[in-house]
C-alpha cells in the first residue's frame, strides 16, 4: 500500500481535461460525484481525456502486492487499463465501499472508514516464493538513486543508477528471470519500471516550490536533453510544461 489522499477539483474542474502521468502503481479511485469506483493500472505513457474523469473523492495507491491482496488479481491484469472496481470485487462490494466513504462529513472520518476496510479486506499473509522476489525487485527499482557520497548497496550503473543487471545479480537470478517475472506479476518490464520510477522522481522534484530543471536532471538523467526527450516521450510535454502542470495540480488536492 502506498497511501491514500482525498481530492476535489476546483471551479470549472469538470470541464478541464484529465492527464494521467506515467506511474508504476495501480490507483483505486472512488469518485463521489461521478461514475462508479475504478482501478487504473500502471502505465509507461501519459493518457489524456478531454473532460475530467473524477471530481471529488478518494484515491488509494496500490503496489503489486496490494493489488493482489485487496483485489485478488495480479497487477498485470490492470496494466495500461482502467477497470471498474465492480469487475474485480463484484458490484455489491464496490458499491458498499463507495457508499461508506461518501457518508462521512470529514476527510478524517472517511480515511478512518477506508483504513478499516483495507485492514479487513487484505489477507494477513505476505507474498512468498517467486512473486515475493519480484515484488521486492519492484520496490528496489522505486528507490532513489544513490548520490556519489553514499555507499553502494549493489553494483550501480552511471551516476549511481541501479541497473537491471545489477539488480538481478543482487537477487541471484538472471535478467531473463526478472523480465519474465515482471511481465507475470507487474505487467511491465523491469526496464520500463525503472524508467517510470526515474520519471516519477523527476515529477516529485518538479512539484516542489523551489524546483529547478537541474534538480529533475539529478533524478537519474544523463543531462538536460536526456530529460527533455524522456519527458516528451512519456508525458507529451516539455520539462517546463511538466513543471507548470505538477505545480498547478498540487493546488487541486485536498
Amino acid at each position: 500500500m502506498l497511501g491514500w489522499a482525498g481530492f476535489r477539483a476546483g471551479p470549472g474542474g469538470a470541464e478541464a481535461p484529465t492527464r494521467m502521468l506515467p506511474l508504476n502503481a495501480a490507483t483505486l479511485i472512488i469518485d463521489f460525484a461521478g461514475a462508479g469506483p475504478i482501478v487504473t493500472g500502471p502505465r509507461s505513457a501519459a493518457t489524456l481525456s478531454p473532460r475530467a474523469l473524477w471530481r471529488h473523492g478518494v484515491a488509494v495507491g496500490l503496489t503489486p502486492a496490494g493489488v493482489s491482496a485487496l483485489l485478488g488479481t495480479p497487477m498485470r491484469e490492470v496494466a495500461g487499463a482502467t477497470v471498474p472496481l465492480a469487475d474485480l470485487l463484484g458490484a455489491a462490494r464496490a458499491e458498499e465501499l463507495a457508499g461508506r466513504l461518501a457518508e462521512p462529513a470529514s476527510w478524517a472520518a472517511r480515511f478512518g472508514v477506508l483504513e478499516r476496510w483495507l485492514v479487513a479486506a487484505a489477507p494477513r499473509t505476505a507474498a512468498a516464493g517467486s512473486d515475493g522476489l519480484i515484488m521486492y525487485a519492484w520496490r528496489r527499482l522505486q528507490e532513489r538513486e544513490r548520490s556519489p557520497q553514499e555507499p553502494e548497496r549493489s553494483r550501480p550503473g552511471p551516476a549511481g543508477r541501479l541497473t537491471i543487471e545489477a539488480l538481478a545479480g543482487e537477487l541471484g537470478v538472471s535478467r531473463r528471470y526478472l523480465e519474465l517475472g515482471f511481465r507475470r506479476v507487474v505487467g511491465l518490464t523491469p526496464k520500463t519500471v525503472a524508467r517510470v520510477a526515474r520519471f516519477q522522481r523527476a515529477v516529485h522534484a518538479l512539484s516542489r516550490p523551489s524546483a529547478t530543471l537541474g534538480r529533475a536532471v539529478a533524478c537519474g538523467y544523463a543531462d538536460q536533453p536526456h530529460l527533455a526527450r524522456e519527458v516528451r516521450a512519456m508525458a507529451g510535454m516539455t520539462p517546463k510544461q511538466l513543471f507548470a502542470f505538477v505545480q498547478d495540480t498540487g493546488r487541486l488536492a485536498h
